[in-house]
């Protein structure tokens, strides 16, 4: 299964949704594609995982890149972890780095 991407965009918050997989043969598309779809006036970055089935070791190095770059005074979460992502996350200590929330309009609210 692929990785398709769709943006929102809603008061300087740019959201990136995600349906299917990340892993290391889309881990680089991943990351070139949410980069690209990013501009400079925004303030924060949300990636919606609600239809996201699987993420690599390959797909957490771009979650901590792009976490990177929208550091203070931007923001960053995710929100919509699988049981299973969750699992990825929790294991790989990523929940003590990166804002999670349960949904999408949690994570609007926390900025």
């Amino acid at each position: 299964m692929s990785l398709n991407i769709t943006w929102e965009f809603e008061d300087g918050i740019r959201i990136s949704m995600l349906n299917g997989r990340i892993d290391s043969r889309n881990a680089l598309l991943f990351k070139e594609t949410v980069v690209g779809g990013l501009e400079e006036g925004d303030r924060a970055l949300i990636l919606d995982f609600t239809s996201l089935d699987y993420i690599s070791s390959a797909g957490l190095r771009v979650v901590l890149e792009l976490a990177k770059m929208y550091s203070a005074p931007k923001q960053f979460s995710i929100c919509g972890l699988s049981s299973a992502v969750q699992e990825v996350f929790e294991i790989s200590g990523f929940t003590q780095i990166i804002k999670l929330h349960k949904t999408l309009q949690q994570a609007k609210e926390s900025l």
